[in-house]
């Protein structure tokens, strides 16, 4: 790891417009002690002239090298398009600067793989923005898993859906999102690995086109994850379910968990002293936030690192053994 600092010195590559999230981002960093933004790079006039107006007295660059060069900081945040993240990253991890990257890592097993060697070659942190670990609800079955309230888990099913025509912009192209997977789709895994601490046997893929023929993403994708322990996971995203079902669905040997995208509670259905047991669980409150501090404490105190680039990487692999089963119709194995 690179020589640790008492503040650490912020550069964005890329500032929108998509959600605002350079701004975003560079709350969150004002937000963390011991963080602080100090350059923005977006090739975009217009874009830097926002950040200007937003973040007072910040450097602005319109080429990633410029600032490279010119500029004094110690950790590149990554928010452009996903199929220049791995790029973009490996530049900066190559220059000798920490890297987060937003979700998802990258569109490619492969673009991962070099992304985490670059990082070890280079003995800098590497890590993506998976501050969604700190979702309310997401905290609070992580908690009933961890309690033993439903046993020990043997099936996991998350789910995003809905009849949901396409937007006009980068996203719906997959040679640039990457596929309907990479976006909340990058999410869901992140959970659902995070909650299943298995080895992967193999992936079934199944992807749909059969709506939305003037945008290259699937119109569906879904993962079935097996692992070892006879556990398995189902991640579906899809935008033609003109029904929709649970947000979760989580199985173990003595109860279950479901949790919908709305409401402030989960269902559990357990059993206390031989009776069944249904009760709803108020969602613990939200924390996101503790992304970028932990990733300053890590930075500053040598903190374990809590969103490790090794368990992005594995979301991406999922992705695309999923989508080379669907291709072929058989399992695949993880390749990372």
């Amino acid at each position: 790891m690179a020589k640790k600092t008492e503040q650490t010195r912020c550069a964005i590559v890329g500032y929108g417009p998509a959600f605002n999230m350079g701004k975003h981002h560079a709350d969150f960093i004002a937000d963390t002690p011991g963080m602080e933004t100090v350059a923005v790079c977006d090739p975009v006039p217009e874009r830097l002239v926002a950040a200007q107006e937003e973040l007072p007295g910040i450097a602005t660059y319109a080429r990633l090298g410029d600032m490279l060069k010119r500029q004094d900081f110690d950790l590149a945040v990554i928010i452009t398009p996903h199929n220049t993240h791995a790029r973009l990253a490996v530049q900066c991890l190559n220059a000798g600067k920490h890297v987060i990257v937003e979700k998802p890592m990258c569109v490619t097993a492969k673009e991962a793989r070099r992304m985490l060697d670059a990082a070890e070659e280079n003995k800098v942190m590497l890590s993506v923005f998976h501050n969604r670990r700190w979702d309310a609800d997401y905290l609070t079955i992580r908690e009933a898993v961890r309690q033993g309230l439903i046993g020990e888990v043997f099936e996991v099913d998350c789910y995003m859906g809905g009849w949901n025509p396409p937007r006009s912009w980068w996203r719906e192209d997959k040679k640039i999102s990457g596929g309907a997977f990479f976006d909340w789709g990058a999410h869901m895994l992140d959970w659902v690995l995070q909650i299943v601490d298995r080895p992967i046997i193999d992936v079934t893929g199944f992807f749909h086109k059969r709506v939305w023929h003037t945008k290259t993403n699937a119109d569906q994708v879904r993962a079935i994850i097996r692992f070892e322990g006879n556990v398995q996971a189902d991640v579906t995203v899809s935008s033609i379910a003109r029904i929709s079902r649970s947000k979760w669905r989580i199985l173990g040997d003595r109860g279950a968990i479901e949790s919908q995208w709305s409401g402030d509670a989960i269902t559990v259905v357990t059993e206390l002293k031989g009776l069944e047991t249904k009760m709803e669980i108020p969602n613990l409150p939200s924390a996101r936030e503790e992304y970028y501090r932990n990733i300053s404490a890590h930075l500053r105190r040598g903190a374990e690192l809590i969103c490790k680039a090794e368990e992005s990487a594995l979301t991406i692999a999922v992705m695309d053994a999923a989508e080379k089963s669907a291709r072929s119709g058989r399992p695949q194995k993880i390749v990372l």
